[in-house]
């Protein structure tokens, strides 16, 4: 009963917002991303039946505004996720493609040749609106594969304020934003400048920490799907996931009493996305099915483009949300725009949308894929590669029960071919009759049509946007990595790919 009052309060709280009023009317709207880290649409209106009642808040911002219910991250891990969003280009177009690079490490900028520089055709979202007078700010991380000067893009950034270059601080705490609100609008000298700002949670990260009281789920309450053993290690990160849900609706809704309180909700339009799926669960972040690149993505506000209760079920990507960002805002979308604006008078449902996984932290690996209707495609390009070849999980339990239990034997067929040998080169799956994605049609005589249709895009994708992973990384890029992972127990002793062996054999 205490629940149940509890999520009516919310929902009067949340209906209680008002975005209308006649001042607001004669100026451009401000515009706030809340991005979650690492975060699957488990939620009510999604239609997740484990979690419908349970996050009120973001089901009030759906229904108040538009939901985009198949919406993609361009990459299954944040750093090439965010370079593709923050340009809206993607990441392969303009080699940023490799997570985390070109950054500092241990306060110390990486000297100019190892850095990653923007063709200088692209100006980030953030510069386009301040070229436009909006006041922009970014209450949490960048996590951008490019050098930039933070100064340049954000009119008030993230503290410490020494860290200007490369990556930017990567706090995300919503607590961190309450603090320091008081000193953006400060510094927002003309209250009537619009603003562009970016607020982060943790999403599945950490978020499963702040379920509200009462509404925590046990850990085994959520059945897991069969590519995983049924054991304790696999069983509480993904129950994690949706308790994160829950957990990432409190924090939002902090961040919307905040402004509400600041009196600077009224004339805002929020999009509320996440950088791409779980980090909690092996084969979601870092790997290129729909638990990694399928996000939540809704966007709600007074404009009269968005119509409350509108939901979309076009595939879009979230460079979409570059381009409608700028649109909103009534700006010109640069024709080098890879996204599209969805609220444009000569918007066109996309008939496909591709997604691309390279190098992770030391992990080498390529894979691309193209979504469609009803089949996703993917191609494994290093398949000799296992899911289960080093990485930075190594030495997490997750990562530990699944060996061990490979170790005994105790494996379904399935699981032991998926996660410990080759992978196939090709990967072809019906997302809606294999919703978990275990059937490799690829190797169906039946889907060979199919199959070659979705190899040619793939080929044209890869051709028509000069995909940089077509060609080496840098090897004094890679060597920068190898550096500043060697004496890290996931690499020491680790059977790594042999692109590090040559700095191996300079110790």
């Amino acid at each position: 009963m205490k629940c149940t009052i509890l999520r009516v309060a919310i929902v009067l709280l949340v209906s209680s917002f008002s975005f209308a009023s006649s001042s607001a009317q004669n100026r451009k709207p401000n515009i706030l991303w809340i991005i979650a880290e690492d975060l699957n649409p488990n939620m009510g209106c999604y239609g997740d039946t484990i979690n419908i009642g349970h996050t009120p808040v973001i089901d009030k911002m759906a229904s108040d505004g538009v939901l985009f219910k198949r919406a993609y991250a361009t990459a299954p891990v944040c750093s090439a996720s965010r370079s593709a969003f923050i340009t809206g280009k993607y990441s392969t177009t303009i080699g940023t493609h490799e997570h985390r690079s070109s950054r500092y490490t241990d306060g110390e900028i990486v000297p100019e040749e190892l850095r990653i520089h923007l063709p200088d055709y692209i100006t980030t979202v953030p510069e386009l609106m301040r070229k436009a007078g909006y006041f922009t700010f970014n209450g949490g991380k960048d996590d951008y594969n490019f050098d930039y000067d933070r100064r340049a893009l954000y009119t008030v950034g993230t503290k410490p304020d020494y860290k200007y270059h490369m990556n930017g601080w990567q706090g995300n705490h919503p607590e961190h934003f309450l603090s320091w609100t008081e000193d953006v609008w400060s510094a927002r000298k003309d209250k009537d400048q619009p603003w562009f700002g970016q607020v982060q949670i943790m999403g599945g990260k950490k978020d499963y920490k702040y379920v509200r009281d009462g509404e925590r789920l046990a850990p085994n309450a959520v059945p897991l799907p069969p590519y995983y053993p049924n054991i304790p290690s696999q069983q509480k990160p993904w129950t994690d996931h949706y308790n994160a849900s829950r957990g990432s609706d409190a924090r939002i809704e902090l961040i919307l009493n905040q402004l509400e309180a600041d009196g600077e909700l009224e004339n805002t339009i929020v999009f509320f996305f996440s950088d791409h799926g779980s980090p909690t669960s092996l084969r979601h972040k870092q790997f290129c099915y729909e638990g990694g690149l399928h996000v939540p993505l809704m966007v709600f506000g007074n404009h009269p483009s968005i119509k409350a209760g509108t939901v979309i079920d076009d595939m879009v990507t979230l460079i979409d949300v570059s381009a409608t960002t700028l649109g909103l805002a009534g700006l010109e979308v640069p024709k080098y725009f890879d996204g599209q604006d969805v609220f444009a008078k000569d918007y066109k449902a996309a008939k496909e949308v591709f997604g691309a996984r390279d190098r992770c932290d030391f992990t080498i690996d390529r894979i691309r894929t193209v979504r469609t209707e009803k089949y996703r495609y993917i191609r494994n390009l290093k398949n000799e590669r296992t899911m289960m070849q080093p990485s930075y999980r190594d030495g997490k339990p997750i990562v530990e029960g699944l060996r061990a239990e490979h170790e005994a034997g105790r494996l379904t067929p399935y699981q032991e071919q998926h996660w410990f040998h080759e992978r196939p080169v090709e990967e072809l799956y019906d997302i809606a009759a294999d919703p978990n994605q275990m059937d490799n049609l690829a190797l169906n005589p039946e889907y060979q049509s199919v199959l070659k249709k979705h190899r040619k895009m793939m080929d044209k994708w890869i051709k028509s946007t000069d995909d940089k992973g077509q060609y080496p990384e840098d090897p004094n890029r890679l060597k920068a990595t190898y550096e500043l992972w060697k004496d890290r127990k996931q690499f020491k002793g680790a059977d790594v790919n042999e692109e590090y062996h040559q700095f191996m054999g300079e110790d």
